[in-house]
């Protein structure tokens, strides 16, 4: 356990958009100090001016290597170098926050899962939107049984990724970096439906790539239907073919005393509430989405990541996401990439 008094050094490994985004907030917290920042590109190139006095390495292993003292790293690097780049922080001992998916495979992921196990050090996932007021509601809602017994769930996310996203020579796209839709957009409201109702079973999925054939490596539309191991069914439609912006992120809940949904672009708004007896509270404000210019992300509380990861560390709490529940994320993406394997419409 940390001390209560002192700081907590981070590392940020990854300097795009959403390593600037981690960075931005541990300079904001007033019980972390951001000691150093890694990224494979040219510093000069990478908009990084206000982190101008921060050490700045070319590879993880130099940062590694160097005699920085660091607490945590914080891996945001594209998608397939998650568990590797996990690995080598946990080889030094430090503990490890880690952008989703922790790893593009079920393997990958009990490896770092083991490492962190062996050195006793902490791994959080970022999953931020289990933050938002409308997910700490509906938590509240599933867990004490509001809604009865579950029958139905359909999860729709319907986001735009054009090529404004898709760069030439980028690492998103790719099979080997990205890993897929259902990783790289959608794996937050997965981790979400998993969160609420458990964990599925009874897969049945249809895919096809309507406008990506030319930049990504993988479908951009599925339709996937499950049952629930805990009891109810239900399926998740997702697309990034759609045209102009994002068009919703949403979650239907058909419960035995009354339904619910959550939606809006980013799963930001309670539009239902309709239960027998119950009165729907007040909520708090959801924090805006991530803003990347031509598109956005997921909802911008990586602040409360940090907060957790430091009050975790000085033992005021525990992981709000913790490693097992990362690997259950990927390991059902990967059990519903299985299917589009056997069946995706060339």
């Amino acid at each position: 356990m940390i001390p209560k008094n002192k700081k907590i050094k981070f590392a940020v490994v990854g300097c795009g958009h959403i390593g600037k985004r981690h960075a931005e907030m541990i300079l904001g917290n007033n019980e972390a100090e951001l000691v150093a920042l890694s990224d494979t590109g040219n510093k000069n190139e990478l908009g990084l001016e206000k982190y101008a006095s921060i050490p700045f390495f070319n590879t993880i292993d130099d940062l590694l290597n160097s005699d920085i003292q660091l607490d945590v790293v914080t891996i945001c690097t594209p998608n397939g170098l998650h568990a590797e780049h996990a690995i080598k922080a946990l080889e030094k001992k430090h503990h490890v926050v880690c952008e989703k998916p922790m790893g593009l495979t079920k393997l990958q992921c009990e490896t770092v899962i083991f490492k962190a196990l062996q050195v006793s050090k902490n791994f959080f996932c970022v999953m931020q939107n289990r933050y938002s007021p409308p997910s700490v509601w509906i938590k509240e809602i599933i867990d004490t049984e509001v809604l009865g017994k579950i029958f139905m769930v359909q999860l729709n996310c319907y986001w735009n990724r054009d090529d404004r996203y898709y760069k030439k020579g980028s690492w998103k796209g790719t099979q080997d970096l990205d890993g897929g839709t259902l990783f790289t957009q959608f794996s937050h409201f997965i981790d979400i439906m998993y969160w609420l109702f458990g964990d599925i079973t009874n897969i049945q999925a249809k895919f096809n790539d309507f406008t990506h054939q030319h930049s990504t490596d993988f479908e951009d539309s599925g339709f996937v239907s499950f049952d629930f191991i805990n009891g109810g069914m239900g399926c998740l439609n997702y697309s990034t073919a759609i045209a102009t912006q994002n068009l919703e992120s949403s979650i239907t809940i058909i419960g035995e005393k009354g339904s619910v949904k959550i939606g809006g672009q980013y799963m930001n708004e309670v539009e239902i509430c309709n239960i027998d007896g119950y009165k729907m509270p007040k909520l708090a404000a959801a924090n805006p989405p991530n803003d990347y210019g031509p598109y956005k992300g997921s909802a911008a509380n990586h602040h409360y990541i940090i907060e957790n990861v430091i009050d975790t560390l000085k033992g005021r709490t525990t992981a709000t996401t913790n490693a097992l529940e990362g690997l259950k994320v990927v390991e059902i993406i990967e059990r519903i990439y299985a299917m589009r394997d056997k069946c995706l419409i060339k």
